[in-house]
């Protein structure tokens, strides 16, 4: 397959363009942008800064992509965004480079889609097989793991961990850390249970969520301290399902995470 850039479009000199790209009407490629092969810009898409697309990721109308971040500590620093492989991101999505202060470094992972109007901001780090919904908005410094699915118009804090597989609900306001599976809904988000079915779909075994879900309750009962029960688990758990969600909330520090509010028990977690 041959690379095609229409003659509308303009790529500036020093721009990296793969084997088989496909540059449609009316897009700007700034000159230290790198596509990988079969990268498809299907037209009036902006890609600039220090920015690498990964092999066939496609980019849909007025996206804006490497533009420099929304952050107003930013003088002119070389900063970066990197983007993975198999990607989709559609009409009106924005992704910001990092920032001085945080790395200078935004990172997406392979295969995540990002539908129409989400923004990730500068410096946060995306997992791969990450979705967010239409008008998902992630702020700086955040980090996503892997398979993690955002409701349509949610927000995210800065600075917030997205455990892998959680599962975010529509129009949630994200203030703190979210566990791995775990799954946050409402404004300020509160726990509602755990992503089940998100367990089922990444195998994790029967008995692995039989104690997930059995630490779930304890760990969120109210009777006493959370880190106290979780150090208290971490001393004699084996489950590695398990030991990663009470990593994670150990790992957290001073910094605070969801927790379940009053709807805690309408999932059956």
């Amino acid at each position: 397959m041959k690379t095609f850039i229409h003659p509308s479009a303009v790529v500036e000199d020093g721009a990296v363009v793969g084997e088989g790209a496909h540059i449609g009407p009316l897009c700007h490629v700034g000159p230290k942008v790198k596509l990988g092969d079969g990268v498809k810009l299907l037209s009036h898409v902006a890609v600039v800064g220090n920015t690498d697309i990964g092999a066939r990721t496609r980019i849909f109308p007025f996206a804006s992509i490497g533009h420099e971040p929304q952050d107003l500590k930013y003088q002119g620093e070389d900063v970066s965004l990197s983007v993975g492989s198999d990607c989709i991101i559609r009409e009106g999505v924005t992704m910001n480079p990092g920032t001085a202060g945080g790395g200078s470094v935004t990172k997406v992972g392979d295969r995540c889609a990002f539908l129409a109007n989400a923004h990730v901001a500068h410096d946060c780090i995306v997992g791969n097989n990450v979705v967010f919904s239409n008008n998902v908005m992630l702020a700086g410094h955040c980090e996503v793991g892997d398979f993690a699915i955002f409701g349509g118009g949610c927000a995210v804090h800065q600075f917030v961990r997205i455990g892998h597989h959680a599962f975010i609900g529509g129009l949630a306001g994200i203030g703190g850390d979210v566990i791995p599976f775990g799954m946050p809904v409402g404004n300020r988000a509160a726990l509602a249970g755990l992503n089940l079915v998100g367990m089922r779909r990444a195998s994790v075994p029967r008995e692995s969520i039989n104690k997930v879900r059995a630490a779930y309750k304890t760990m969120f009962s109210g009777e006493r301290p959370v880190l106290d029960i979780v150090n208290e688990m971490k001393a004699v758990e084996t489950d590695e399902v398990l030991l990663d969600i009470l990593n994670f909330i150990l790992d957290a520090g001073d910094r605070s995470f969801l927790q379940p509010g009053e709807d805690r028990d309408r999932t059956g977690a």
